[in-house]
């Protein structure tokens, strides 16, 4: 991965680092990620661009170039610029594993540094973060509502951004999707590609019928046709009339991508089937999301996989997350935020969750770190001054996460539908311990 610039940040995190440097104010600090609550409609959440974050801290640092620039836009005094010029990550993290559930004021990730390191990566950790496990909670709905077929990332072109386009694709496959268009993606996290053919293909053919033989002598194969250019039912007539001038049969799949798409994939299929094409799959795309896919697929529709793109990788329904990364622990002794709406749980937190004799998840408990129970601790060690504590788990373990984690998930919160909140219980440690932190405020103000 190459260097990201520290400077992409925001304002304050500098003119912050400035004044702590001008009072000596570096212990160590205790910051948390985590989701204030969840999106209207969503059940649940998945913690996803840790990788991306380890990565980040990894390279953090300064370049001299930047350090010149900091020196003369006029907003900093020279000895703090100064003191920059070795600064790096050094701290630990703690975090959910990639993959997993997640529910409100739940820390997703834990930084625990020197105050000027865990300030400084703040707006870049919250960037990462809320965006794969934004998209990958979108892409899991889909995957629920699909039951089992086939999904492809189709976003790229229309995500905001070619980070974000990269990113989604990683995000929805690690929550489940079959693959990506996206050929970096490919490239970089070994993610399968999918890929059709544009309507322009078709368009620059002297006739349609050209247009398919041609694409499908070029990708021997296999491939998937794109039947909606001109009359969706006449060009799956031509298809079926083309394949015994095909040597070897490569199409494996029609696509359709406009009009009443259950309606077209029912006259399609009819028409192969009765072609002796019946091997041949539909699968369809255009603005889907999981609710148009389970209409489509409650209707009856004969659809056998999906392109799903803008809707999903922009979370089109629910753009954003209400999150935040905020200040737990300063030299040793809690700290809460206390705004009304905006509280926080002070302190080093641990999340432990349970199941009931299904397997099925029944409850998490938010506690403090050093408050021992049964459950299993979900946030597990992932830096260690400044380094991983180990390898990176391989994108199809984060998948196996995901799907066991679904599985286990109650059935009501599986569904697209809102359901009654998952339980999650605050212990009394922790509730002391804001107490504690309350009066220390008051004594302190």
């Amino acid at each position: 991965m190459n260097r990201e610039s520290v400077l992409l940040t925001d304002l304050y995190q500098l003119t912050m680092l400035q004044a702590y440097y001008e009072r000596g104010m570096n212990e160590v600090a205790v910051f948390e990620f985590f989701v204030r609550k969840l999106p209207e409609k969503r059940n649940f959440l998945i913690a996803a661009g840790l990788e991306q974050v380890l990565e980040y801290l990894e390279q953090a640092c300064f370049a001299a170039d930047e350090l010149q620039w900091l020196q003369h836009c006029g907003r900093f005094r020279g000895d703090f610029v100064d003191s920059l010029a070795d600064w790096c990550f050094t701290g630990d993290v703690d975090a959910l594993p990639e993959g997993t559930l997640v529910f409100p004021d739940e820390p997703l990730l834990r930084i625990i540094a020197p105050m000027r390191e865990a300030q400084l990566v703040e707006t870049r950790i919250i960037n990462l973060l809320q965006f794969q496990s934004m998209v990958a909670a979108k892409a899991a709905r889909c995957v629920l509502a699909a039951a089992g077929r086939t999904l492809v990332d189709f976003g790229l072109r229309r995500a905001h951004g070619a980070e974000a386009g990269l990113l989604s694709a990683r995000a929805s496959y690690l929550a489940g999707f079959t693959g990506t268009a996206t050929v970096l993606a490919g490239m970089r996290w070994g993610i399968p590609l999918f890929g059709t053919m544009a309507h322009s293909y078709i368009q620059a053919n002297a006739s349609e019928t050209q247009a398919f033989e041609n694409f499908a002598r070029s990708q021997p194969g296999g491939t998937t046709l794109l039947i909606d250019t001109y009359d969706t039912e006449e060009a799956a007539r031509k298809l079926v009339a083309l394949m015994p001038k095909l040597a070897v049969p490569s199409i494996q799949a029609v696509r359709l991508d406009s009009g009443d798409l259950g309606e077209h994939a029912r006259r399609v299929r009819a028409i192969l089937d009765a072609g002796g094409l019946s091997d041949v799959r539909i699968f369809a795309s255009g603005n889907l999301d999981e609710y148009r896919i389970r209409d489509l697929l409650q209707s009856g529709a004969p659809i056998d996989g999906f392109g799903v793109g803008t809707r999903m990788n922009t979370s089109a329904d629910q753009p954003y997350l209400d999150c935040a990364y905020k200040l737990q622990e300063y030299a040793g002794s809690p700290r809460r935020k206390r705004s009304e709406g905006k509280a926080t749980w002070p302190g080093r937190k641990q999340v432990r969750r349970a199941y009931g004799a299904d397997g099925r998840m029944i409850g998490d408990l938010l506690t403090v770190a050093s408050d021992s129970h049964e459950q299993d601790d979900l946030l597990i060690p992932a830096m260690r001054h400044g380094r991983r504590v180990k390898q990176s788990p391989a994108l199809a373990d984060i998948r196996a996460r995901v799907c066991d984690g679904l599985a286990r998930l109650p059935a009501p919160l599986r569904s697209l539908d809102p359901a009654q909140a998952y339980p999650v219980t605050v212990s009394q440690a922790l509730h002391s311990l804001a107490l504690a932190a309350d009066r220390s405020a008051s004594r302190q103000s």
